[in-house]
């Protein structure tokens, strides 16, 4: 008896997967799993005024384009409310290498760069090393494969 609920716990979960993982990979914003934040809950804004990967703070939360994000402070949320656009990574926090190669990965708000006043996150430090070799390339490929690499 206990092995027929091991077997239906099993099959209900694997059949779950499937759903999981297509509605993750068609978010035009990268949240984690059984997460609703963009850019792992750090506060977007930081990375431009201070240089920095700043936790937020569930204290400063706004919602936009389909996600959460938090903020360190309440000037940073207003910040964000007027110019989201500004703030938000690029692609959706989606590893901007990773779509630039067609596909996509997470964004690790840990790897990121800040280009020409845009946040870019990156998979781990080794794909943000290869980034960082030719960001401006990468940008080009990122910018002719996105958004069509969500539908992929």
């Amino acid at each position: 008896m206990v092995a027929f609920f091991r077997l239906v716990f099993l099959m209900s979960i694997f059949s779950f997967l499937p759903f999981l993982s297509s509605n993750a990979q068609s978010a035009s914003v990268y949240v984690g799993f059984l997460s609703s934040y963009g850019a792992g809950g750090y506060d977007v804004v930081a990375y431009h005024t201070e240089s920095a990967a700043v936790p937020g703070n569930n204290s400063y939360v706004a919602e936009w384009n389909g996600a959460k994000w938090r903020f360190k402070s309440e000037q940073n949320k207003e910040k964000f409310v007027a110019n989201p656009e500004k703030y938000a990574p690029k692609y959706g926090g989606y590893c901007a290498w990773a779509v630039a190669q067609g596909y996509l990965a997470r964004g690790n708000p840990s790897n990121w760069t800040v280009h020409n006043g845009d946040l870019y996150l990156n998979y781990n430090r080794s794909i943000q090393n290869s980034w960082e070799a030719d960001k401006d390339g990468f940008i080009t490929k990122s910018e002719s494969n996105w958004p069509n690499v969500l539908a992929r």
